[in-house]
């Protein structure tokens, strides 16, 4: 039986503002960014800043309307909690459960990832015992206490934002010609060598489902406002100072990358960043960047055991995932629910120790599909479901309102649509797409059984509760 409590209930309150705003920007920093981006930029090409650009703001008017719900309402289950207050329980319950597949897809990700970096640093510990420390380690950090992954993830988040920092830095410094021993390239990488958009318009469609997958996790403010100290003001600080910072973090190391090296050179795909830095001749530049790219993964893979975990909580509380995982201990950590969600990471090292690390690593990348857009529109509908059924005096009193509403919500929620449908004519994501709407499909179905079945519950126990009363004397 669902319980009364609130899903944040005996959670300990206790992240503070700054710890929030690094968090947002941790879960989005990874290897999506570092890793992920040399595929784009290569298949792409120069054009790919837009997409980064276009699909940024695209996320920030999402994080927007999702802040709208968040200070009005401070959930650890988030937009999954105001998707069943909004659209019914079946929403809430299937958008949960997608996003808690999702994160558990990313800690199994990075783990994997993170072990492969490591064995690039270290070669004679094998990819799959990296891979389980790593896993150990940080499912330890998230059982211990949430001051404990809040620490964790700043210091990560700081170390990936520093050095996010100093690379565009230097970079910007090699394109205006300032380093010694380097000659700027202009333009000439930009535009000569095939022109923004090389390989045509198609490509960058095709980017666009990694793009987003690489922010996913700026959502991740949402859920732990349910542990933070003052979650509406802390929400709000977080959520604008998470938005421009990504925004500029992307785009700007992109715009770097693509200005200072030629997009169809093999070092790009590999790995943008170390190509840059070796371009500019930095002493153990390969060696830095692998370490910054470790914290990045390992900073995704903590966000993923906090987030899905914090997810299965909630709907467990709301009477929709096992009840075990509803519960915490003495240091208001929900245990079961952290074991739950590490348990992917633990499976992925089980797999990678069988089978080679790019098998592994390619298939939890496309397992993972285009569900970042589905819990997008969600909180798209979401938002605009809430906003409608307000009165005049409840909108006004909202500590933060969605941009030019309703135009601008009923936008993203069709560049989202437009999204999905180009997917259908695309040959390369055609996959993860289909793999997404069958996970998709399964979680609604389910939903909407839940919800069947919690409205007969509902109606057996009024008529049990009329039954009484009628032959109770009068």
């Amino acid at each position: 039986m669902p319980t009364s409590l609130s899903s944040s209930e005996n959670l300990k309150h206790s992240i503070n503002t700054r710890q929030l705003t690094m968090i947002g920007i941790g879960g989005v920093i990874g290897a999506g960014l570092f890793v992920g981006s040399g595929k784009a930029i290569s298949s792409a090409g120069p054009g790919i800043v837009l997409v980064y650009l276009f699909t940024g703001l695209v996320i920030i008017l999402v994080m927007r309307m999702l802040a709208e719900l968040a200070t009005a309402s401070p959930e650890t289950g988030s937009f999954s909690t105001y998707a069943s207050r909004e659209l019914g329980s079946w929403a809430g319950f299937s958008v949960g459960w997608l996003y808690a597949y999702h994160w558990c897809v990313t800690v199994a990700f990075e783990a994997i990832a993170g072990a492969a970096i490591a064995n690039q640093l270290i070669p004679v510990v094998p990819t799959w015992l990296y891979a389980l420390i790593f896993m150990t380690v940080l499912t330890g950090v998230n059982l211990a206490a949430v001051t404990s992954f809040a620490r964790f993830e700043f210091w990560f988040a700081m170390i990936k934002v520093t050095a996010i920092v100093l690379f565009i830095g230097v970079g910007i410094a090699a394109i205006f010609g300032v380093l010694p021993h380097f000659d700027s390239p202009g333009t000439s990488n930009l535009l000569g060598h095939g022109g923004l958009f090389p390989n045509g318009v198609t490509p960058l469609l095709i980017a666009v489902l990694t793009v987003f997958f690489s922010y996913f996790g700026t959502e991740l403010v949402t859920i732990a406002a349910g542990e933070a100290k003052d979650p509406v003001v802390a929400v709000r600080k977080s959520m604008r100072s998470v938005a421009w910072r990504i925004l500029l973090f992307y785009v700007g190391s992109i715009l770097v990358v693509v200005t200072l090296l030629p997009w169809d050179t093999a070092e790009v795909t590999k790995s943008p960043y170390t190509a840059v830095l070796n371009l500019l001749g930095l002493p153990g530049a390969q060696t830095i960047m692998n370490l910054v790219v470790l914290t990045a993964v390992l900073s995704c893979l903590n966000s993923g055991i906090y987030s899905s975990s914090r997810m299965l909580f909630s709907l467990s509380r709301r009477g929709e995932a096992p009840g075990a995982l509803g519960t915490t201990g003495k240091s208001g950590v929900p245990v079961k629910a952290v074991l739950a969600a590490s348990s992917a990471g633990f499976l992925a090292v089980i797999a990678n120790y069988f089978l080679p690390t790019g098998a592994v690593f390619t298939f939890l990348l496309s397992s993972s599909g285009a569900v970042a857009v589905v819990v997008y529109l969600c909180i798209c509908g979401t938002q605009i479901a809430g906003r409608r059924k307000k009165t005049a005096e409840e909108k006004a009193a909202l500590p933060v309102k969605m941009w030019g509403f309703p135009y601008l919500s009923y936008l993203v929620g069709l560049i989202l649509l437009a999204i999905v449908g180009g997917m259908v004519f695309t040959p390369a994501t055609r996959t993860p797409l289909a793999l997404t709407m069958i996970v998709t499909t399964l979680a609604v179905a389910a939903g909407l059984i839940h919800q069947r079945r919690k409205t007969a519950s509902a109606a057996e126990q009024a008529g049990d509760v009329d039954a009484t009363l009628s032959k109770s004397p009068q």
